[in-house]
């Protein structure tokens, strides 16, 4: 079964196959799928073809795949581009909502933990 692009397992229950298309999560899957009246542990695969399109024609009345995800760019582009706080923290690959960031944003700039241990023993070598 596809939604919006998306192939949807069919060896799992609907309520955790929907959360594969970016947009949804559990909550909205399970209110997709009682909007539409098919039980949420049922299997994509056991699906007739109106109650796929049933689901199809909910699903894509969110906001949902590649709009979405324009959508979430656009937001980020226009903070970075007025310059706020949270523009400048995604331009400069820092935590945005506020984070640990002397231990815990060490991606951007690798993980490595220079600490004073290893110089000792480097010079005890030598």
């Amino acid at each position: 079964m596809r939604i919006a692009g998306i192939t949807l397992p069919n060896n799992k229950q609907l309520a955790y196959a929907l959360p594969y298309i970016y947009g949804i999560g559990e909550v909205r899957a399970r209110k997709i799928l009682k909007e539409a009246d098919i039980d949420p542990t049922r299997k994509s695969s056991e699906l007739s073809t109106e109650e796929e399109q049933k689901i199809r024609v909910i699903a894509e009345a969110y906001t949902i795949e590649g709009e979405l995800r324009r959508q979430i760019s656009q937001n980020i582009r226009r903070l970075k581009d007025i310059r706020c706080v949270r523009g400048i923290r995604h331009q400069r690959h820092l935590p945005v909502r506020g984070g640990r960031t002397k231990t815990n944003s060490r991606t951007v700039r690798g993980n490595l933990r220079k600490t004073m241990g290893s110089g000792r023993r480097s010079l005890e070598k030598t």
